[in-house]
């Protein structure tokens, strides 16, 4: 068995900015032919308002339009058959009671017939109910077209390298750059942290209603396309740019340094992915900052959404010491009642992994450790899910960690993400919870420090608001809000993801070399 289970965090598919088929079922010869009852019991149903929900297994891979060719992730021919929308809009609500973590909670009387497609009719399947605080419980239901993840988790994405973020989507906008790929074509532009977009291909990013330009420059669509943008500069001038779009492999650990304070020599790396690639950077890193004698560790996630769940077992394995994590529980899979995938409580147990589990580094190669009970990690609204796990985890068993920043996404949920049709469908499926049975963070970790991100400085800068509280130790809480209105709209605000990511970079990811 091969799960693929898979965290996330991220925005909805759609504007990044806003403004002020064919084939049929079988027929048999006679009133025992199974189409024909599925067809009599389907009419009866939905004129009681519902519809009956078959098994996956008998609708997986009939498609409107089947792919031809061979599937890259088996390097076998595609399984898909020709089938009709209502097929593919019959697996996705299978799909949905089979796993779903809250099936239980899905309206009734959806009829699939009343959506155009299955991305639509799949958009509506889910839980209406709230958390504590207010904000959906399921704020993490999406599609991807599947060739388009598969290649994001392999660290590969379209695009400038730039990371934006969003610190206002609506007029008057207010976008900047966030951090940069090394050696893409922001890069080598001279595009640099904090500039603030003005105009995209002459549309007006702050004011304008041309959103169709905006967004075709903000993500484009594939490789060697070339937009113009005005920036402006942190000393108050502009400047113009054109960006070529490529294929931009991501970094996902950067500025690997350290500090030497009264207290002794404190690391500091920036992770940015749980990705395949950075499994080995990270192993790079942790060598790195141990050979230098880091005493004391600052990992900025503000940024990170998610990933694979066995690179962050690595991560937090590498921060602690042998005695605190070999035999503990990292993160225990808490599915719904149905246990849909069959696992047994040692398979839906992840532990501190003393070993690279091969995604990028060589396989059972021993991971080193800096032996830490304390560790400080950055935060913000994008840090989530597989993120949030690293610190949830190392809390699980008494290593403390401290967050300085803004609040985190708050999901302790996660997916199976499942392709039919060339379409990866993303429902939470899980849990996680630690060694000591928690996981309910649904309204994110708050910080022990609230420090507004700071595009002031440059990432790994000890300049820089986050990066200097941690190193001096002094929580000077310039993002608190004064009155308690304030801090309500400020909470509001932190719940909202702050870069212009695809959802699947924000995933936590089981394959079978965790199984």
């Amino acid at each position: 068995m091969r799960l693929n289970m898979r965290w996330g965090a991220g925005i909805v598919a759609g504007l990044v900015l806003t403004a002020c088929g064919g084939g049929g079922e079988g027929r048999g010869e006679g009133i025992g032919d199974i189409a024909t009852l599925m067809r009599i019991q389907a009419q009866a149903v939905a004129s009681m308002g519902q519809e009956p929900i078959v098994a996956t297994s008998t609708v997986a891979g009939r498609c409107a339009t089947p792919r031809t060719g061979t599937d890259p992730e088996t390097g076998a021919p595609y399984r898909d058959q020709a089938g009709t929308l209502d097929d593919e809009k019959r697996w996705v609500r299978g799909w949905i009671d089979e796993t779903y973590l809250w099936f239980d909670e899905v309206p009734g009387g959806l009829l699939s017939s009343a959506y155009p497609t299955p991305v639509a009719y799949f958009n509506v399947l889910k839980t209406p109910k709230k958390t504590v605080n207010g904000r959906d419980k399921d704020r993490f239901h999406f599609t991807e077209d599947t060739a388009e993840y598969r290649n994001l988790s392999a660290g590969l994405s379209v695009g400038y390298g730039m990371e934006l973020a969003f610190l206002q989507r609506t007029p008057p906008r207010d976008v900047r750059v966030a951090y940069l790929e090394p050696g893409s074509p922001a890069d080598l532009a001279g595009v640099t942290r904090g500039m603030k977009l003005l105009e995209i291909d002459g549309a007006d990013v702050v004011t304008g209603n041309d959103v169709g330009k905006l967004n075709a420059g903000l993500a484009p669509a594939a490789a060697n396309e070339a937009h113009t943008f005005k920036v402006g500069l942190l000393d108050g001038g502009t400047r113009t740019v054109t960006l070529t779009s490529a294929n931009v492999t991501l970094s996902p650990v950067q500025n690997v340094k350290t500090f030497d304070l009264a207290k002794g020599r404190v690391g500091y790396f920036q992770f940015n992915d749980h990705n395949e690639p950075s499994e080995a950077q990270l192993i790079n890193a942790v060598n790195t900052l141990k050979d230098a004698g880091a005493k004391d560790l600052v990992v900025d996630m503000r940024y990170n959404s998610g990933g694979l769940l066995g690179v962050a077992s690595e991560l937090a394995y590498m921060v602690a010491s042998r005695e605190a994590t070999v035999g503990k529980t990292f993160e225990r899979l808490e599915f719904n009642s149905k246990n849909p995938f069959s696992l047994t409580p040692a398979q839906a147990t992840v532990p501190f992994y003393e070993y690279a589990r091969g995604y990028s580094a060589p396989t059972n190669q021993m991971l080193p450790q800096l032996g830490l009970n304390e560790v400080t990690v950055l935060t913000g609204p994008d840090t989530c899910s597989a993120s949030e796990s690293v610190v949830n985890g190392l809390r699980g068993i008494g290593v403390k960690v401290n967050l300085i920043g803004g609040a985190t996404c708050g999901k302790p949920y996660a997916f199976v993400p499942a392709d039919n049709c060339g379409t990866t469908y993303f429902a939470i499926q899980f849990q996680g919870v630690n060694a000591q049975g928690f996981g309910d963070y649904g309204d994110g970790f708050q910080p022990d420090c609230v420090v507004a991100d700071d595009f002031s400085h440059a990432l790994g800068d000890p300049a820089e608001a986050l990066l200097a509280t941690a190193l001096t130790g002094r929580c000077i809480n310039n993002g608190a809000p004064k009155s308690e209105a304030a801090r309500q709209k400020a909470d509001a605000k932190a719940w909202e993801p702050l870069l212009n990511r695809s959802p699947s970079r924000g995933n936590r990811i089981i394959t079978n070399r965790d199984m």
